[in-house]
């Protein structure tokens, strides 16, 4: 008696794009924070409350979600931002609640560029991505530099045109959030990300 054949399976990923919910919470909440540090508003629980629930969770839920897909380098960056606000919030709050010393401006400028190192990182990643996504990590890394020198040197002028630039940042991020959810939702070219390199 022969034996049969073994037969190949296809299983459908049916699982929705997850960049446009990680692209928003993260551009959203990016925008908040550097109005704040450009200057026109007060850092409040509102920013802070973004940082938990829409910069932090919805990216790393994000980021989960590219795990499941094979997305290596959409989960490595998802999850990575999410869990940076979310630490940027404890450094904010913990102090208050009587957990840990406050980082010093010293300390925090070198979290900050730690950060700025990993997106420089993704940066390089993100080249075989849409232009749109480069532009995204690009002015991101910029911004995590400039943060950190402003800690440094104490300069409210370099924390404020990081604040500038910041909002560059963010704006960026809901663009390609947009043109991800408008193109796939009409199912046709609405707004361009510029070409993925092969």
């Amino acid at each position: 008696m022969t034996e049969p054949e073994p037969q190949e399976i296809y299983v459908h990923d049916s699982t929705a794009n997850p960049a446009p919910l990680g692209l928003m919470g993260f551009g959203l909440t990016t925008f908040l924070l550097n109005v704040h540090n450009a200057g026109y508003i007060e850092l409040s629980s509102m920013i802070l409350a973004m940082g938990i629930f829409y910069g932090g969770l919805a990216q790393v839920l994000a980021g989960w979600i590219d795990f499941r897909k094979g997305n290596e380098f959409g989960a490595t960056a998802f999850t990575s931002y999410g869990l940076f606000w979310l630490s940027l919030v404890a450094l904010l709050v913990l102090p208050d609640k009587g957990i840990g010393e406050e980082p010093s401006s010293r300390a925090m400028g070198w979290y900050l560029f730690s950060w700025g190192v990993f997106t420089a990182i993704m940066f390089v990643g993100s080249l075989r991505t849409t232009r749109a996504l480069q532009l995204v990590f690009a002015t991101l890394a910029v911004l995590f530099f400039l943060l950190a020198i402003g800690d440094w040197t104490g300069s409210e002028t370099i924390t404020k045109i990081a604040g500038w630039e910041g909002i560059v940042t963010a704006l960026l991020a809901v663009y390609t959030a947009t043109a991800q959810i408008w193109n796939d939702v009409y199912g046709r070219l609405l707004l361009p990300l510029g070409s993925a390199r092969p």
